[in-house]
């Protein structure tokens, strides 16, 4: 088996670290002898259930052992994972589901309270109408039903562990993008493009063996599946997982098992920051923060630095990426951390060209296009929308910075998000990065709206921390000191909480609907 496939890392990882803790999930702990030995198991259960290579595979649950042990034993089987947000609802499950030709999809009943194959519309005779491939649906803690078989039922069926062929170039998942524009697409990426980036992410960013990680982020996603479960098994390192952020348990968890590794998007540690009893824990086992750099104002960072981590990282990323362009070093001096999301991975090229499709001098903004081994295989059964995203190996990410003169990478923003005040061009995370400098100001999201004069002009809708208090013309006049005048928000909105993705990163797109 090639040592860059899924199943061969954690077969290395079992070998090295036996005794290991491997996860811990709630009261249950187990080793990487033991999870190897689930997987295996699991592997078989897939045999049993007439999954052949290539097949695909759905879960739709939140983080657990059992959506570790099965996303790796479909992997083991020469599956291909296609992980579905918790948050959906049916019709947008199904469109994954049905997209990708989904044979076998496990969910956990009653999570948030959902009855998730009800949304499916499941009925009398136990199918799923409209979804011809969906052969099985397991859940891992409710009774059998009508088209619903129990995980053990599943592992009861298990057949000779087979020995699968996997092969670098294999398609290891296809993740589908939030769609914030038409109907998602499936990304696919290969085992040997995601172990090869997250070697190089923990490379970059120091996560190592004896580390204990706490996996707060959604599995769904590239940054709880890939830069945590398959980032740890790569390196021996605990996983120690949450179901769902929850500030009081995360500050009992970080306590209780001694957590070195948090790694999550800015709102996790603005609420951390802001914590009532903060103070009460003994939070001194946290080494390394780990954010995304596209919404991260650069107080926030100096803050998390300041206050809970002694080391931060930031890095940047996207589905298309394989989840990861550039990181930021833990060598690196304070002011880069702070300002950009680092240089791009080893045997990664990014370029910021003009509209022209030209190269632009460093310091100058302009698009952000990717070009290396980590750029997905392309979108499921799209080859259109993959003609359009990448164009001679370059991916185009939709997104806009600059490079100063070390290769280090600044987001500006998202194309798509950016406004025009007047005939020139504002970038919502500039404008939030200086929100963000205010005192009162926990976190912000910035939009253009239309205005008769201008053609649009900002509007900010601002979360004030507890216990704060500012007024709409403080944060205004704020802004007018740091920014030009045509940036600065024309209106300011407090609100108790901010739309945001699974992932933390806030919907602009849903701010603008409030308009």
């Amino acid at each position: 088996m090639s040592e860059l496939t899924i199943p061969a890392v954690l077969a290395r990882a079992a070998g090295a670290f036996p005794d290991v803790e491997a996860v811990v999930d709630g009261d249950v702990r187990v080793t990487y002898a033991e999870l190897r030995a689930r997987v295996r198991e699991a592997a078989g259960a897939f045999a049993g259930a007439g999954v052949a290579p290539g097949d695909r595979v759905a879960i739709w649950a939140p983080n657990s052992l059992s959506w570790i042990v099965t996303v790796l034993g479909a992997m083991e089987a020469g599956a291909t994972l296609v992980p579905l947000n918790t948050r959906f609802k049916g019709d947008e499950a199904r469109w994954p589901l049905s997209k990708a030709r989904v044979k076998v999809l496990f969910v956990e009943d009653g999570f948030l309270d959902i009855d998730y194959p009800a949304m499916l519309g499941v009925d009398e005779a136990g199918t799923f109408p409209g979804l011809p491939d969906l052969e099985t649906v397991v859940t891992f803690n409710g009774p059998a039903r009508p088209g619903v078989i129990t995980w053990g039922e599943f592992i009861g069926k298990a057949a000779e562990v087979p020995e699968v062929d996997v092969r670098p170039g294999d398609v290891a998942d296809i993740l589908f993008t939030s769609g914030t524009t038409g109907r998602p697409k499936g990304a696919m990426c290969t085992h040997e493009q995601n172990i090869r980036t997250y070697e190089a992410w923990t490379g970059r960013t120091g996560v190592k063996a004896g580390d204990r990680y706490l996996i707060v982020n959604p599995m769904f996603h590239s940054f709880g599946y890939k830069a945590g479960v398959l980032a740890c098994v790569l390196k021996g390192a605990t996983m120690v997982l949450q179901r769902t952020f929850d500030v009081p348990e995360t500050l009992r968890l970080i306590e209780r098992e001694q957590i070195t590794v948090l790694p999550g998007p800015p709102t996790i540690y603005t609420s951390l920051l802001d914590a009532p009893g903060r103070g009460e824990h003994d939070l001194s086992s946290l080494r390394l923060a780990v954010t995304g750099a596209a919404d991260v104002p650069v107080a926030l960072v100096r803050r998390i630095r300041d206050e809970l981590f002694p080391q931060v990282v930031t890095a940047y990323g996207l589905t298309e990426s394989s989840g990861t362009v550039t990181a930021c070093s833990v060598d690196d001096d304070d002011e880069t951390i702070a300002t950009t999301c680092g240089r791009p991975i080893a045997d990664v090229e990014v370029a910021i060209v003009d509209e022209k499709g030209e190269a632009v001098p460093a310091g100058t903004d302009g698009q952000v296009l990717v070009r290396g081994y980590n750029v997905m295989s392309g979108y499921l059964d799209d080859p259109e929308a993959t003609a359009a995203t990448v164009r001679d190996g370059w991916l185009d990410t939709g997104d806009r910075g600059r490079l100063d003169e070390r290769g280090n990478l600044t987001i500006t923003g998202r194309t798509k998000e950016m406004f025009v005040v007047g005939g020139f061009n504002v970038y919502p995370a500039e404008v939030e990065d200086v929100l963000a400098r205010h005192a009162a100001v926990a976190e912000s999201g910035v939009v253009g709206v239309p205005d008769a004069r201008m053609g649009e002009v900002g509007r900010a809708y601002v979360k004030l921390r507890p216990g704060q208090s500012a007024t709409a013309e403080e944060l205004i006049a704020h802004c007018r000191e740091l920014l030009a005048n045509f940036k600065v928000p024309r209106e300011v909105v407090f609100v108790d909480d901010l739309p945001k993705t699974a992932s933390g990163k806030i919907r602009r797109v849903e701010l603008k609907e409030r308009t």
